[in-house]
C-alpha cells in the first residue's frame, strides 16, 4: 500500500470525522435490515451481515489497538477466532462457510463491540501526536471497511433475493428511466507503450503498485456496458445452447449448475423480470446495464457479438485517453441508485455502475512484493484462478475508486455487481 509521509504529524479532528463517517455508514446500510437478516449464510460467498459488522471491528483491534494502545483490553478474547477472515499469521480462525452458524454473539453485542473499538481508537488519536504506523493502519482500515461495505450490499441482496418472499431492502422512488437501449459506440484507441500502475500521493492497494510500461495495439472499446436488452438478445439466440461461444470450464459450469440467464432475471407471465435492492422484484428495463454475470457468460457473450472483452491494460489505457470530461455518467455509492443506469446523451460510461470483467487474469504487476507481516496476505496470496475487474460498481464508495484499482474473483461467480463491455482490434 501507498501511505503517508513519515514526517506528517495527525490530523486528529479530520481523522476522528473520517473515522466516524465510514464506520457509520456500514451501520446504515444494516439499518433496513432484520436481527434475522443479519444471520443468514445461503451460499458459501455470501457472509452474514453481523460477520460484517465484527470483522471491520476486528480489524482495527487487531492491527492497531493490540499494537498500540497502552494496556488495551480485548473485547472478547474469542472475537479473533469468531471474525478472522483469512489471515493465517493471526490464528486460527471458522471457517467461512460456517459463519452462518454463528448465532451468538448476537447483533447486539457485535455493535457494542463496535462501539468499544470506535471509543478506543477516538482515545488513541488523542493521545498520538505522531506516528506514521498508526496513520498508515487507520487508513488502510477505512479502505478495508469500504470494501466491506461494497460487500455487505453484495450478500444483503442475495439473502433478501433469494427470500421466496422476494422482500425489498427499499422501496422505489417514482422515476422515469428510459427504456430505450442506447446506441453503440466504440472510441479508437491508438496503440504503443503506456504507463499503468499507480503512482503519486495518496493510497492505493499494494496490486496496483509496480508502476511499468505496456505496450497495445490499435483498439476500440465500448462507451457503455452491455445492457439487459443485448444480452437478452443471446439468450434468445440460444446462448446458453451452443458450446461454441463457451469456455470449457465455463460450459461445463453452465451445464452443472443449469444456467439459463443472469442472477436474479425471473420470467413471470411470460415477462423477464430481476430482483433489485430497491422495490424487490421488477420488470427488467432493458437500456439498464446486465449485471450478475460470471466471467464466463460475459466471455461467451463476447464471442457470440463478434468481439472480446478487453484486457485490464487496455481499460486502464482507454480510462487514460478519454477526456474526463466527456466522461460524466457516473454512477457510485453516493448517488443511491442502488442499480446500474442507463447510459444517456453523449456521456461516456467509465465509472461506476458496474464491476467489468476483463479477459486478463489477476496477476502480480513488474516488481511487485507483498508487504511484511500479516496485511502481506491482503491481495498478493490470491493471485490466482482470479480474473480482473475494473471501474467500479454503483455501491462503491467515491473515495474509493480510482483508475487504477484492481478488483478481482473467480470466474464462476455472479453474486456481485458484476458486468461487462466490448472491445475489438482495429
Amino acid at each position: 500500500m501507498l501511505l503517508k509521509d513519515q514526517s506528517a504529524t495527525i490530523d486528529v479532528n479530520m481523522w476522528s470525522v473520517r473515522f466516524n463517517k465510514i464506520r457509520t455508514k456500514t451501520r446504515d446500510i444494516c439499518a433496513p435490515l432484520s436481527y434475522e437478516d443479519h444471520v443468514v449464510q445461503p451460499t458459501q460467498e455470501v457472509s452474514p451481515p453481523k460477520w460484517h459488522l465484527g470483522h471491520t471491528t476486528w480489524f482495527f483491534e487487531e492491527f492497531i489497538l493490540k499494537a498500540h494502545f497502552p494496556d488495551y483490553r480485548l473485547f472478547n478474547k474469542n472475537f479473533s477466532f469468531v471474525f478472522n477472515s483469512y489471515y493465517e499469521t493471526v490464528g486460527e480462525r471458522i471457517d467461512r462457510v460456517h459463519r452462518g452458524n454463528i448465532t451468538r454473539p448476537g447483533v447486539e453485542e457485535v455493535l457494542q463491540y463496535r462501539d468499544y473499538v470506535d471509543a478506543h481508537i477516538q482515545e488513541l488519536l488523542d493521545i498520538s501526536e505522531k506516528s506514521e504506523s498508526i496513520e498508515n493502519l487507520l487508513e488502510l482500515g477505512l479502505q478495508h471497511e469500504q470494501q466491506h461495505q461494497e460487500l455487505l450490499y453484495y450478500d444483503l441482496k442475495y439473502i433478501l433475493g433469494h427470500n421466496p418472499l422476494f422482500p425489498e431492502y427499499l422501496p422505489k422512488e417514482q422515476q422515469n428511466n428510459t427504456t430505450q437501449i442506447p446506441a453503440l459506440g466504440f472510441i479508437d484507441i491508438p496503440g504503443g507503450l503506456y504507463r499503468i500502475g499507480f503512482e503519486g500521493a495518496g493510497f492505493s492497494f499494494d496490486n496496483e503498485l509496480g508502476r511499468h510500461q505496456v505496450y497495445v495495439h490499435d483498439f476500440q472499446i465500448m462507451d457503455r456496458l452491455v445492457t439487459n436488452g443485448e444480452y437478452f438478445q443471446f439468450i434468445e439466440d440460444g446462448g446458453y445452447t451452443r458450446f461454441t461461444h463457451w469456455l470449457a470450464d465455463g460450459w461445463d459450469w453452465v451445464n452443472a449448475q443449469e444456467i439459463k440467464a443472469p442472477l436474479y432475471w425471473k420470467k413471470i407471465d411470460g415477462i423477464w423480470n430481476a430482483y433489485h435492492l430497491k422495490g424487490g422484484m421488477r420488470p427488467l428495463n432493458p437500456a439498464a446495464p446486465v449485471t450478475h454475470l460470471s466471467h464466463y457468460e460475459a466471455y461467451a457473450y463476447a464471442r457470440w457479438a463478434g468481439n472480446r472483452l478487453p484486457t485490464e491494460q487496455e481499460w486502464e489505457i482507454a480510462h487514460q485517453v478519454i477526456s474526463p470530461e466527456i466522461s460524466k455518467h457516473t454512477n457510485l455509492l453516493g448517488r443511491q441508485a442502488l442499480e446500474p443506469m442507463p447510459k444517456t446523451g453523449d456521456n461516456i460510461q467509465l465509472i461506476g455502475d458496474v464491476w467489468e470483467w476483463t479477459g486478463s487474469a489477476y496477476l502480480p504487476y513488474p516488481y511487485y512484493k507483498a508487504p511484511e507481516g500479516a496485511l502481506g496476505e491482503y491481495n498478493g496470496k490470491f493471485m490466482s484462478n482470479q480474473m480482473v475487474l475494473r471501474g467500479g460498481s454503483f455501491v462503491t464508495p467515491e473515495d474509493h475508486i480510482r483508475p487504477t484499482y484492481r478488483n478481482f474473483f473467480q470466474p464462476e461467480l455472479r453474486w456481485a455487481f458484476t458486468g461487462f463491455r466490448l472491445a475489438r482490434h482495429i
